[in-house]
């Protein structure tokens, strides 16, 4: 995956001290809920979920998403996987890749335009069956600079197959090097050569396909300061070991992402007080209790990352963080042991989680394969008379048949007239 950067830039000088200088305006900030459309995005197809494997595509409405329904683009892939249908295509997504009238499948998409980037990435969550973030940068059709930001999300019309993928996109023009160091040179005079942070790299720290143990470059900041964070002693209380790992997560919020070290540590004092909350269920129940969080049975370290992070935290982060944690008591990794173990391990935590998934899914039984279950059904199927086939108020049925051995076709089922999926084959059908 990308390296997770965002169309809505932090504000590079939040440290700098403008009350020294009351002739210069402060840079504008870009409100936090500005940089979050993919969050809000994850979550509301997180919402959508219940109890299912995957969301129903009848429950997602593009159009009536006010938030960030303009910035998405529904493809699908019913029709296969090399050239994906559009289904929907918001309004500042449209005009922003200069598309006029009806586009009907991703190779109709325009070239150089940012919809076209789509391609590097949607294949990615057919493989992965989970939600895909992503950003880069590229030149445009109109030879601007682009840095986007997005997310591929999956949806099903069977609860099985991903046959649908919903994105979400933002991005920002940037400036040209010779403009920004124009600008440098105009801040600079105007503090009388002041010391003022250096432009850098975007880095977007929110988002549910933020990589905060991604490689990031050095931007000049002091190494994170880790010392004093001690280990408490044996007989500490519960409360200790949390206190302690609830410190190093916020080390790696104020590191802003850019520290392996600060965020190893942090996962690293989560295993240590997931090891003593074993051995304290008491103890641990009752801190569960107070913060409001339940325990479940399929994924207990959940719960451990949701008390060290905070129940409000990144759903995906939660999800790689407690992998993690599972790794390492499977390998039965000792207190203090993690952090080295993440540092040393090839590909980081980012690669653990994906080898930790991986053996999961290679010691899980196979699923039955349900669209085959379902062709064998129809394949003996009793045939339904003609008379019998509901139809709209235009008359039309969206029907299932069957070539019998004579040469003739026999009709076996319908799809109800309900179905939003009677909809789009009929779509399907006529182009």
């Amino acid at each position: 995956m990308d390296i997770v950067r965002g169309h809505d830039v932090a504000n590079d000088h939040d440290d700098f001290d403008y009350a020294d200088d009351a002739a210069m305006d402060r840079p504008p900030s870009i409100a936090a809920d500005e940089r979050r459309m993919q969050v809000r995005a994850y979550n509301y197809w997180a919402s959508l979920l219940g109890d299912r494997a995957l969301p129903s595509i009848e429950d997602l409405s593009p159009d009536q998403l006010e938030d960030f329904g303009p910035h998405s683009v529904l493809l699908d892939f019913s029709t296969g996987l090399e050239n994906p249908a559009i289904v929907y295509l918001g309004s500042a997504l449209r005009q922003e890749c200069e598309i006029e009238g009806a586009i009907a499948f991703i190779d109709d998409v325009p070239a150089r335009s940012l919809l076209s980037r789509l391609t590097d990435h949607y294949l990615q969550i057919i493989a992965n069956a989970a939600p895909i973030g992503f950003e880069a940068e590229f030149v445009n059709q109109r030879g601007s600079e682009i840095l986007y930001r997005g997310i591929l999300m999956p949806f099903s019309s069977d609860d099985e197959t991903i046959d649908f993928v919903f994105g979400v996109i933002n991005w920002k023009e940037l400036v040209s090097g010779e403009a920004r160091a124009s600008l440098e040179a105009e801040v600079n005079r105007a503090l009388l050569d002041a010391p003022v942070p250096r432009l850098a790299t975007p880095v977007w720290a929110d988002g549910p396909a933020n990589d905060s143990d991604a490689e990031a470059e050095d931007i000049g900041e002091e190494p994170l300061d880790l010392t004093g964070m001690e280990s408490p002693t044996e007989d500490a209380p519960l409360a200790d070991w949390l206190a302690l790992a609830r410190d190093g997560a916020e080390q790696v919020r104020t590191s802003e992402a850019r520290s392996h070290a600060a965020l190893y540590r942090a996962v690293g004092l989560a295993y240590d007080f997931a090891l003593i909350a074993r051995a304290r269920p008491d103890d641990y129940a009752e801190l569960l209790a107070d913060s409001g969080i339940k325990a479940q049975a399929r994924s207990p370290m959940t719960a451990v990352i949701k008390l060290v992070f905070g129940a409000g935290y990144d759903k995906t982060r939660i999800t790689e963080y407690a992998t993690a944690l599972d790794h390492a008591l499977n390998s039965d990794l000792g207190v203090g042991t993690l952090s080295d173990h993440l540092a040393a391990y090839t590909g980081g935590l980012k690669a653990l989680v994906a080898d930790e998934r991986a053996r999961r899914r290679a010691m899980s039984p196979a699923r039955p394969d349900k669209r085959e279950a379902a062709r064998s059904r129809m394949k003996t199927a009793e045939p339904i008379s003609p008379v019998d086939v509901q139809t709209d108020a235009d008359g039309l049925a969206v029907i299932v048949a069957r070539r019998e051995a004579d040469g003739s076709l026999s009709l076996l089922a319908a799809l109800p007239q309900e179905s939003g999926l009677g909809q789009k084959v009929i779509v399907a059908a006529s182009r």
